[in-house]
């Protein structure tokens, strides 16, 4: 996607989030400084901080990081922003998402040098931006004359426009056309993650994983290309990080899962270098592949967080794929692999882990269980592990590699953990069956972010979708039955190139295999598996699930309840 600078003035510009590629267009254009306004982790393909200021630094630019929370500006925040500004060399290009956090600062930092909010809100508009909520200002006070705001509502509000939030508006949309339907996401990429390790095994290339959202958004529905700055269901609305609120009658709620880089210490100053790699990250997928098909021997080392995390499986795969390739060059009888993993078991449903454990055998892989990521030193390629030692006490332990492919722990996005949608723990609090939220009869959960106890997967939200979108339409008298999930999850283990362990489950571990077992065993090694995760699937998902063509998904209703009964 093609950088958007937008000009405010001869010593200040803002954009959305730049890639580290764009740095060197805005150190041409005679940029000096970069101020980032964006929390690390918010989005997968999120350059870190330090990976910004490292290639700044190439350029000779200076850097400053003023994170900001979507859609909560305060006066500390305006504070570190005047701050940096002032330090920095000029002229300064701000960023964020989609660099409303930034034009907010910059707004807030102006009025407090006297401009006037009806000249703010004017400028901000000129340049794509409504202030008015974010700067306070009552729509119809003298100084935002002109300016003039709608009430934006909608019948559904959709956040998120991952697998589940696109999936959940086909759906809603191949059932009625009645509705009025928005999509809130700011991200202009879509991306088809399950292709990421392949990605990491040379199999697909990144470009295979990616089309723009706005190719993706249904027919009729409306995308808000913003980001949610908080939730409000007491009120029926949505605040964007601008703060403009948008209405609803029913709300889903598919914000996706936070990938906590920053849990463990080191980390992000030496990824996609050092040897330090994940197939979670669009942008690092090849460079596992390059690490991969580059050692010939060493010390490899995979590392897995405590549960919940998206495609449980993720961790593993990456090591089968590995292996295989270092068998299939010569390469493996001079290459040590250790996997460490923060859980006790190697997967989670035991009528798998026989086959995982040949695999893993096969390739004289290390397993070492109980055992959690901490700290990273990339360039003393050493890693440290928290774990319990036989007296019960926690100790860290560290081993040395050559290469170390990590899966970072995951945690529930900052608006769900600080919202009223969310349990204790953080999650979108729903029912399990039908994903409709415990509290807010008007509002369901679908994909990573709920905390229903299944598999985080895009198979269950391929599942999910279908099921929120009856059971919405129920609530609103559209349809008769309520539908509930079983929750269904598939995780294609690539245990070698070319064959798969397809785990299919639902709660509680029970299998649910899709197919008969004379065409796919899904308990041993299938080249049936592996066509269909390279060669079925993919089409599956661009042009039927998030077309709202819902193969292979049937949801079970329940009968109506009688209103004499």
């Amino acid at each position: 996607m093609s950088m958007n600078v937008i000009k405010v003035s001869d010593e200040f510009s803002v954009s959305p989030q730049i890639q580290l590629q764009d740095i060197e267009t805005l150190a041409s254009m005679g940029v000096k400084s970069l101020l980032c306004s964006r929390p690390d982790g918010e989005a997968n393909d999120q350059p870190t901080f330090a990976e910004v200021e490292s290639a700044a630094r190439r350029f000779g630019l200076e850097v400053a990081h003023v994170p900001v929370i979507s859609g909560k500006v305060n006066e500390e925040n305006v504070d570190e922003f005047l701050s940096a500004f002032e330090a920095l060399d000029k002229p300064v290009h701000a960023f964020c998402r989609t660099g409303t956090r930034s034009m907010t600062l910059w707004s807030l930092y102006q009025r407090r040098l006297g401009v006037s909010d009806e000249v703010l809100l004017s400028r901000a508009r000129d340049h794509g931006f409504d202030l008015a909520e974010a700067l306070g200002i009552a729509v119809d006070a003298p100084s935002a004359e002109g300016v003039g705001r709608r009430r934006d509502h909608f019948d559904v509000v959709i956040v998120g426009a991952g697998a589940a939030g696109i999936s959940v508006a086909s759906s809603l949309r191949a059932r009625t056309q009645d509705l009025s339907i928005a999509i809130i996401d700011p991200a202009q990429v879509h991306y088809y993650q399950p292709g990421w390790t392949l990605v990491g095994a040379g199999v697909f290339t990144q470009e295979e994983t990616v089309k723009t959202t706005a190719s993706l958004i249904p027919h009729g529905v409306t995308w808000i290309q913003a980001a949610v700055g908080n939730f409000e269901p007491e009120e029926n609305r949505v605040l964007l990080e601008d703060a403009r609120p948008i209405y609803y009658d029913r709300l889903v709620a598919a914000p996706g899962i936070k990938l906590d880089w920053n849990g463990i210490d080191g980390l992000v100053e030496t990824l996609g270098q050092n040897g330090v790699t994940s197939n979670y990250r669009f942008d690092l997928a090849p460079y596992t592949w390059e690490l991969v098909s580059s050692l010939r021997r060493g010390r490899a080392v995979f590392t897995q967080p405590p549960m919940p995390i998206k495609c449980a499986g993720a961790p593993q795969k990456a090591l089968y794929l590995s292996a295989d390739h270092w068998k299939r060059s010569g390469a493996l009888q001079d290459m040590e692999i250790a996997f460490y993993n923060a859980g006790q078991v190697l997967f989670g449903v035991k009528e798998y882990v026989p086959a995982l454990m040949e695999y893993m055998e096969a390739y004289n892989a290390e397993l070492n269980f109980g055992f959690r990521l901490v700290r990273v030193d990339g360039p003393g390629r050493t890693a440290w592990f928290e774990t319990t030692n036989d007296a019960g006490e926690t100790v860290e332990v560290c081993t040395e590699f050559d290469m170390l492919h990590v899966c970072p722990p995951q945690v529930a996005p900052d608006v769900v953990r600080e919202s009223p949608l969310a349990d204790a723990a953080g999650w979108i609090d729903v029912d399990q069956n039908t994903l409709q939220h415990k509290t807010y009869e008007n509002v369901w959960g679908v994909g990573d972010a709920m905390n229903a106890p299944n598999a985080k997967t895009a198979a269950a939200a391929r599942m999910q979708a279908p099921i929120v979108a009856n059971n919405l339409l129920q609530h609103a008298g559209f349809a008769a039955g309520v539908s509930h999930y079983n929750g269904y999850g598939s995780c294609p283990l690539t245990v070698e190139r070319g064959k798969i362990v397809l785990a299919e489950f639902g709660y509680g571990g029970k299998l649910l295999p899709s197919f008969p077992r004379w065409i796919i065993n899904g308990q041993r090694p299938s080249r049936m598996a592996w066509l269909l995760k390279e060669r079925i699937l993919p089409p599956v998902y661009w042009k039927a699930m998030l077309k709202g063509r819902e193969w292979m998904v049937n949801p079970e209703r329940s009968k109506p309840v009688s209103s004499d009964a």
